[in-house]
């Protein structure tokens, strides 16, 4: 479902301003199911494709839960738009550990980019990639990227031209708050049925 922090992200010139002036809401929340959720979506759109989903089983940080869901809406509708052209397509998303902090990510082996660019990525109205390949207005990264600096944290991306993409992020605080013996769990694959089931 669409809210206001998504048309948020997928708003005008003004966007990056209003999230700057929204108020932080923490609370410690698994993402696995917010993102599993915002995969549905997209395959109920689009339920010819033939997407394999990987998210581990539990995925919790301490962030704003609306305007996370905002964000994976943009990150993995990113993955669905750029494996468009794919004929086997994987997207995944989990977290990892880094030195002293976590570290989130949304991966997929779609279009990538060439990161001499990459500079480029969270720029407002930035785009890598022509309209007559794939559609967007260059504004949704550069909101993420306000989102994740609000928290704290921060966002950067690793690909290669035809050989997919990967962005990562982080929250400031999140190792305090949300580390606990369950985040390491296992990963699945969601297929379309399956996940049909699991989601509420």
């Amino acid at each position: 479902m669409w809210n206001w922090q998504s048309q948020l992200l997928a708003g005008g010139s003004g966007t990056g301003a209003r999230v700057s002036r929204t108020q932080l809401h923490r609370e410690t929340v698994d993402l696995a199911p917010v993102a599993d959720a915002v995969v549905k979506q997209l395959r109920l759109g689009q339920p010819e494709r033939d997407v394999e989903f990987v998210s581990q089983e539990k995925v919790v940080a301490y962030c704003d839960p609306a305007l996370l869901r905002a964000v994976l809406e943009n990150l993995l509708g990113n993955a669905w738009k750029f494996t468009s052209t794919r004929p086997s397509v994987q997207i995944a998303f989990g977290v990892e550990e880094a030195k002293d902090e976590r570290v989130f990510y949304v991966r997929d082996n779609g279009a990538g980019f060439d990161m001499a660019y990459a500079d480029k990525l969270f720029g407002m109205f930035q785009r890598l990639h022509a309209k007559s390949e794939f559609e967007g207005t260059g504004i949704g990264l550069a909101t993420v990227h306000r989102v994740i600096r609000r928290h704290g944290g921060k966002i950067w991306a690793e690909a290669a031209v035809g050989q997919g993409a990967t962005f990562f992020f982080t929250f400031d605080g999140d190792a305090r708050h949300a580390a606990s013996p369950d985040t390491h769990a296992g990963e699945r694959a969601i297929a379309p049925a399956m996940e049909q089931s699991h989601a509420a």
